[in-house]
């Protein structure tokens, strides 16, 4: 048997090797990345002791959809190696930075807008569910309500009140983000004397706003800090592209052809800015009525999935229309944790994970000569 051994003495039982346990571990593949897990370099800790063999897998997000899957064949097909009796598997995970942030968010490794074309399409709503559905993976995870003129995070996520503020030794004060669900949370929303009223501010005076939520706010070490962009390209837009290395972006739309029309606009203005494009996800996608079961398409449907494919972006999925996600939302509890097993939770959770993937993807792009392919 490859990688084997017999004792000198009188036992024949084989020896395990270091070889024999990757050789075997080589068999298991990361689906997103496509290669295995040892090239990948995920083995962390391998110990043999007899045998026992001990060893970490350390992944490139905890929210990979995978992560069981993997575990089970770690344990399968070390465990049929001759001379294995125990087979001790950790299974742990390492969100790689897409590059540094500078000054500005030390301990942030992965920025992700969340932006639209237009208003309406639910983006804010998507973008609280996200943020929750990653922080429930295990992920360290923060939300920046960029959305100046109309900021709704708070009330999605049930929050109010103004954050705590420190001193710091520059003589500057800190905003100590919230916590809600999991999430650190920072908005103007917060900041405001009276959140009912408007905000009227000229363009550069949202583009500084937006800086000073970046970077007077105490995010402290997260994996992904998401940011719910307003609707549109302007100011907000140019002022992150410019000044935060983003890791990418996520656009929402609708399945109707006016709101995909925006929606590509939007999609091809990051990309003149030099963002990368993380997909594309249609939201209200369908509806399925609670009598007969029936599947309705009110905005249409699929307009999303065969943009994407014409843009050579990827698509990230749907999520269907529901009360539900409604009534969650103004019950200030994102969905995905209000009732984390119904269909449409899921589907939150299942775009969370190809968020995280396509991230890993392009972060091992940036670490590798071997070609990768986003899926």
């Amino acid at each position: 048997m490859f990688g084997l051994r017999k004792n000198n003495g009188s036992s024949n039982k084989p020896i395990v090797t270091e070889e024999a346990v990757l050789a075997a571990l080589s068999r298991i593949q990361d689906p997103d990345l496509r290669r295995d897990i040892v090239a990948l370099g995920f083995i962390k800790d391998l110990v043999i002791d007899g045998g026992k063999v001990s060893f970490k897998v350390e992944l490139t997000t905890p929210a990979c959809p995978v992560k069981g899957e993997m575990e089970r064949q770690s344990r399968e097909f070390v465990g049929a190696i001759p001379g294995v009796e125990h087979v001790d598997v950790h299974m742990t995970a390492q969100v790689r930075s897409m590059g540094a942030t500078g000054g500005i968010l030390p301990g942030v490794r992965n920025v992700i807008a969340i932006a639209s074309g237009k208003g309406g399409v639910g983006k804010s709503t998507v973008s609280a569910n996200l943020a929750v559905a990653l922080a429930m993976t295990g992920a360290r995870v923060g939300l920046l309500d960029a959305d100046i003129y109309g900021p709704s995070i708070p009330g999605l996520l049930g929050m109010s009140g103004k954050p705590a503020v420190k001193p710091m030794p520059s003589g500057d004060q800190m905003f100590e983000p919230p916590v809600a669900h999991g999430v650190k949370v920072m908005s103007l929303g917060f900041l405001l004397d009276d959140p009912s009223q408007p905000v009227i501010w000229r363009g550069p005076m949202v583009g500084s706003g937006i800086s000073q939520l970046l970077s007077q706010s105490d995010w402290g070490e997260l994996d992904y800090l998401l940011v719910d962009l307003p609707p549109g390209t302007g100011d907000a837009t140019l002022t992150l592209a410019q000044r935060i290395p983003l890791s990418g972006v996520v656009i929402v739309s609708q399945p109707q052809r006016v709101s995909l029309d925006i929606a590509i606009k939007a999609l091809k203005a990051f990309q003149s800015l030099k963002v990368r494009i993380l997909g594309v996800l249609e939201n209200m996608s369908t509806f399925v009525c609670d009598d007969c079961g029936k599947e309705h398409h009110i905005f249409s449907h699929g307009g999303a999935r065969l943009a994407a494919e014409q843009l050579e972006v990827p698509f990230l999925g749907n999520i269907p229309l529901s009360l539900d996600i409604c009534e969650a939302s103004d019950a200030g509890t994102p969905l995905v944790s209000l009732k984390p097993d119904s269909a449409q939770a899921q589907s939150f959770m299942r775009i969370a994970e190809g968020v995280a993937a396509q991230v890993s993807i392009a972060s091992l792009r940036q670490r590798t000569t071997i070609p990768l392919r986003a899926v």
